[in-house]
């Protein structure tokens, strides 16, 4: 690539997609292949520099991705032009299963992880054999009832503690988390659950669909969610759906942090 003028320090977010299927999820693990590591791996190589990336949140093994950013460090200021032929390499260069839809200059002090507002999540659930759904939504045999499980999502809103839906040994110094949506939503034969908050727990979206199967099974009623979020108690929520029927649809950022391309 062509450098443009060298500075201390830059800092771009890159937004990208992925299937969720080959990887153990988005973090760096010893011996497992993740997100990270590749993106990691095509930066390195195509930037001819040692790259680290800090993501906007971790996704479980098979869990997928429409929208995830992460920020990385440069020293170099790029041009429009040059920030789309950076991301078309990257895009030549990254497995079918990884696409790069964006890279974004943004301030100094920017984090992908930290100065997120909302995270949006999508859960999909298919009431008929499908093979082109394998590893892309749950399949789920049983019949629902959709009602009863739209006015249990209801009691998930506002400001929370919501430990019983967080993964066991969870290295956080809050529980608190508030959801401004949370419903489910009919298109012909599959069910989609939509979830937003400012932050989630790790394992909470799949355990609080595992929850709502459940009441829509008829195996709980929907005030016994109340009780099972007051209970703080993972073991009195529901197990946790599939990974492969989650997705994360959009992370946003306040507007102030994005910067224009040449300031």
């Amino acid at each position: 690539m062509q450098l443009q003028s060298q500075t201390e320090r830059l800092r771009y977010f890159i937004d990208i997609a992925y299937d969720g299927g080959p990887y153990h999820g988005w973090q760096r693990q010893p011996q497992s292949i993740t997100v990270q590591e590749v993106l990691e791996g095509a930066l390195s190589t195509l930037l001819r520099k040692e790259m680290s990336v800090v993501g906007a949140g971790r996704t479980d093994a098979g869990v997928h991705a429409k929208q995830l950013y992460a920020h990385f460090d440069f020293e170099t200021e790029w041009t429009p032009e040059e920030i789309k032929y950076l991301q078309f390499r990257l895009n030549r260069f990254l497995p079918e299963a990884i696409a790069v839809n964006d890279i974004l200059k943004v301030r100094e002090e920017a984090h992908a992880r930290f100065d997120a507002t909302r995270r949006s999540y999508v859960y999909k659930v298919h009431t008929f054999k499908d093979p082109f759904l394998i590893n892309q939504s749950y399949f789920f045999e049983k019949e629902l009832d959709f009602d009863r499980m739209n006015k249990a999502a209801k009691f998930l809103l506002g400001k929370q503690d919501f430990k019983c839906f967080s993964r066991s040994n969870t290295d956080v110094k809050t529980y608190l988390c508030e959801i401004v949506e949370a419903q489910w939503i009919k298109q012909e034969n599959t069910l989609l659950f939509k979830i937003s908050a400012d932050r989630f727990l790790r394992n909470m979206v799949r355990a609080v669909v595992g929850t709502l199967l459940e009441i829509g099974l008829g195996k709980l009623n929907p005030q016994d969610l109340k009780t099972i979020i007051a209970s703080r108690t993972r073991s009195e929520a529901g197990a946790s759906a599939p990974a492969h029927g989650l997705y994360l649809t959009e992370v946003r950022y306040p507007e102030e942090i994005f910067l224009p391309y040449g300031k």
